[in-house]
């Protein structure tokens, strides 16, 4: 009798932990460099897809996963074992390729980058970015096939995993995946609303921020001086270089009256409010200055070319900054 006992309590048992140890349902977790067992396991939790932390943390230490983890974002299917998370999120697979794709860069730069890895062919993977379909909810609305390079700003800066000669469609939901869960959360679209953008508005912001300024301080003031021109009922224009730059495929120290002239929509130059769509792929730093930006009398501001901007509140002021800058141009 107690040995059926004690077998009924083991296979109740079992049978409790082969419950537990499954997921609940699908979704997908960015792991983070740095993150270990605990942080994993709560942003599981958090999003419902595991049902006990304990036993995931506990399975992660017998499975030996506790020192392996590896940054990225990891889809996960309901009803698969937590095992199978170990695997997908620790074990490197054969042939496959670290990218990282540094904040900042247009979808040209990115389709080299994944090119020259032996990711994909960049001649494919742009034309997928302007003429494919993705089904993403951030996406609803835009013409991305109108755009210059389609989904740029969508393709978030990150460390991935792919295989050797993957499909560039997979590479690129990857890449929108990651945007997914970083960018397109209550928390962000709650601040994008708060200072009257949508989350276009705010990626394109971000992605002029981006392209303008080096450091985090610099970031929150551009992202100020934009946002007060932009709300400005004197029907100032943004007047950024950077988008004068992305309109016509180039890079200068000094852009001159005539490149301002260039047809664009992209040109925030001859035209007012923001540019057509976004000028690069910003990183979270350049999302957060523009849903938190400095309060300042800043109107101008202007670059050395080597990573310093020097702010200025009057038009006179910004013109002397100019000057002793770019004294011959």
């Amino acid at each position: 009798m107690i040995i059926i006992i004690v077998l009924a309590v083991a296979v109740v048992v079992a049978g409790v932990m082969s419950w537990l140890a499954g997921t609940k349902k699908s979704g997908s977790v960015t792991v983070a460099a740095g993150d270990g067992t605990i942080a994993i396991a709560r942003k599981l939790d958090d999003k419902g897809i595991i049902r006990s932390r304990g036993v995931f943390r506990m399975m992660a230490r017998i499975y030996g996963a506790d020192d392996g983890w590896r940054a990225g974002t990891y889809k996960i299917t309901g009803g698969e074992s937590i095992v199978s998370i170990f695997h997908d999120c620790t074990k490197p697979h054969a042939n496959e390729i670290r990218v990282t794709i540094p904040e900042g860069k247009q979808v040209r730069e990115i389709a080299k980058i994944l090119e020259k890895a032996g990711v994909c062919d960049a001649d494919e993977f742009l034309s997928a970015c302007v003429d494919h379909k993705f089904d993403y909810d951030f996406l609803d609305g835009i013409d991305t096939s109108s755009r210059i390079s389609g989904l740029e700003g969508y393709l978030f800066p990150d460390t991935y995993y792919f295989e050797k000669d993957s499909d560039p469609d997979a590479v690129i939901k990857t890449m929108l995946n990651r945007f997914e869960e970083k960018v397109y959360t209550k928390k962000i679209k709650a601040a994008a609303k708060k200072q009257g953008l949508t989350i276009d508005q705010t990626v394109i912001l971000a992605s002029m921020v981006e392209s303008e300024a080096t450091t985090k301080s610099d970031r929150e003031k551009v992202a100020g001086v934009f946002l007060s021109r932009l709300r400005s009922t004197s029907g100032w224009k943004l007047q950024s270089c950077v988008t004068v730059e992305y309109a016509k495929g180039m890079k200068k120290a000094v852009i001159s009256y005539e490149d301002t002239q260039y047809d664009s929509p992209y040109n925030t130059y001859l035209h007012a409010g923001l540019p057509y769509g976004p000028i690069c792929c910003p990183g979270m730093e350049s999302i957060n200055a523009v849903l938190h930006p400095t309060k300042t009398n800043y109107r101008y501001f202007v670059s050395d070319g080597k990573g310093r901007l020097y702010f200025a509140k009057t038009y006179e002021e910004h013109v002397k900054n100019s000057e002793k800058l770019y004294p011959s141009s």
